[in-house]
C-alpha cells in the first residue's frame, strides 16, 4: 500500500516535470506572464522532486531529509507565487497582491525551523500552502481588467480542489498524526490528495496554455489596430472608435469634435533630410498628439502625414486648447529634438445634431484643413472657417 502512494506521487512529479518542459517548449512568445508561469512550473516540479527524494535518501528526520524537505517547500511555495503573478498579468493587472510571495518565504522558514516537530511542520506547511492556493483562486475570481476566457474559472476549480485536499492533509497530520504519521502513509486522504494533484496538474497546464493563447490573441488584435510606424491607431481602428463615440455623443447630446491635421512641407523633409528623418518627424508628431490628448480622446494616422483626433465631450474651447498645446509644444520641442521646425495645418468639425455622420464630419474637417493650407499653412480653421488664434 505505501508503494501505491509513492507511485502516485512519483507520477505527480513526472507530470510536473513534463508540464515545466512543455511550457518552456510551446510558449513561443515569452513575456513577463509566460516567464512567471514557466518559473512556477519549474519551481513546483523541482519542489516535488526534492520532497519525494527526501523520503528515499538518508535517514528520515536527518539533516539531508531536513534540507531537501525545506528546499522542497521553498520550491512548491515559490511556484505558487510565480503562478499568482502570471495570473495577475494575464488578467490585465500590472500590480497584484504580494501576499502569495510573502507566504512563499514563510512556508520554508517555519518548516525548516520546526522540522523536529512533525505535527507543527505538517500543519505549518500545508496550512500556508492551502492559504496561498486560496489567495491565488481569489485573485482569479476577481473581475479581470481585460476580457479573458473561461480558463480562469478552470484554474479557480483547480486551486480550490488543491486547497481543500492540502488543508485536509495538513489537518490530519497536525491533529490525527497517528492516522497519518508520515508523508507516504496509506491513508484515504493521502490517496485522494495524490489523485487530485495528478488530475489538477494536467488541468493547470490546459488553463495556462489557454491563458497564454488569450493574451496572444489580444496582442495580435492590438497590433492589428495600430499604425506600425507611429504607434497610434490606424485609419480603420480610429474610424471604428470614432463612429462608436459619435453614436454615444448623439444619444446623450454631448458635444464632440474631430480635428484633422496635415504636416506642413513634409515632402521637403523627406527630400532634403531623407526618409528616415521623415519617419522620425511622423513619430514625433504622433507622440506629441498622444501627450496632448485628454483622457478618452483618440488619435489615429489617417494616411501619409495626416492625423485625425477625436475629442469627446469637447466644445470649441476644448478644441482650441488642444490645438494651442500642440503648436506651442512643436514650436519649442521640434528644433531641440529633431534639429528642424515642424508645423501643421488643421481643420475642425463639431458634431451637428442626431443626423450627422462621421463621414460628413471628416469632410467638413478636411475642407477646413485645405482652407488652412490655401491661406498659407501653419494654422487651424474652426468649423466656421475662422482661424484659431494662439496665445
Amino acid at each position: 500500500m505505501p508503494h501505491d502512494i509513492a507511485s502516485l506521487l512519483l507520477a505527480l512529479t513526472v507530470n510536473m516535470l513534463t508540464v515545466a518542459v512543455a511550457l518552456r517548449a510551446v510558449m513561443d512568445r515569452v513575456n513577463d506572464a509566460a516567464r512567471h508561469a514557466q518559473l512556477g512550473a519549474a519551481f513546483q516540479a523541482v519542489g516535488w522532486a526534492l520532497l519525494l527524494g527526501s523520503t528515499a535518501i538518508g535517514p528520515q528526520g536527518g539533516w539531508v531529509d531536513r534540507g531537501m524537505s525545506t528546499l522542497a517547500m521553498a520550491g512548491i511555495g515559490g511556484g505558487l507565487a510565480c503562478y499568482a503573478r502570471a495570473y495577475e498579468l494575464w488578467c490585465g493587472r500590472s500590480r497584484g497582491s504580494r501576499l502569495p510571495g510573502w507566504l512563499a518565504l514563510l512556508v520554508p522558514l517555519g518548516y525548516g525551523l520546526g522540522f523536529g516537530f512533525y505535527e507543527f511542520r505538517v500543519a505549518w506547511s500545508n496550512g500556508l500552502l492551502a492559504l496561498q492556493m486560496g489567495l491565488v483562486a481569489a485573485t482569479l475570481a476577481r473581475p479581470p481588467a481585460v476580457a479573458v476566457g473561461r480558463w480562469r474559472w478552470l484554474l479557480v476549480v483547480v486551486l480550490v480542489a488543491q486547497m481543500v485536499m492540502t488543508f485536509w492533509r495538513g489537518w490530519l497530520g497536525a491533529f490525527f498524526s497517528e492516522q497519518m504519521p508520515s508523508f507516504l502513509s496509506p491513508h484515504p486522504v493521502n490517496f485522494m490528495f495524490a489523485l487530485v494533484a495528478n488530475a489538477t496538474t494536467v488541468l493547470s497546464l490546459v488553463g495556462v496554455l489557454l491563458a497564454h493563447r488569450d493574451e496572444a490573441s489580444r496582442e495580435l488584435e492590438r497590433l492589428a489596430s495600430l499604425d506600425g510606424l507611429t504607434g497610434v491607431l490606424n485609419r480603420r481602428a480610429w474610424m471604428q472608435q470614432a463612429d462608436t463615440e459619435l453614436s454615444v455623443s448623439q444619444r446623450y447630446g454631448h458635444p464632440m469634435a474631430v480635428l484633422m491635421l496635415d504636416m506642413d512641407h513634409f515632402k521637403r523633409i523627406n527630400d532634403t533630410r531623407g526618409h528616415a528623418a521623415g519617419d522620425r518627424a511622423l513619430q514625433f508628431v504622433a507622440a506629441a498628439l498622444q501627450a496632448a490628448l485628454r483622457t478618452g480622446d483618440q488619435v489615429g494616422r489617417y494616411g501619409g502625414e495626416e492625423f485625425c483626433v477625436l475629442m469627446k465631450h469637447a466644445d470649441h474651447e476644448a478644441a482650441l486648447a488642444f490645438d494651442r498645446r500642440m503648436r506651442n509644444y512643436l514650436a519649442e520641442a521640434a528644433p531641440r529634438e529633431l534639429g528642424h521646425e515642424l508645423s501643421y495645418s488643421a481643420g475642425i468639425a463639431m458634431v451637428h445634431g442626431a443626423e450627422d455622420t462621421l463621414a460628413a464630419m471628416l469632410k467638413r474637417a478636411d475642407d477646413r484643413l485645405y482652407g488652412a493650407k490655401a491661406q498659407g499653412r501653419s494654422r487651424t480653421l474652426d468649423q466656421d472657417g475662422v482661424q484659431l488664434e494662439l496665445v
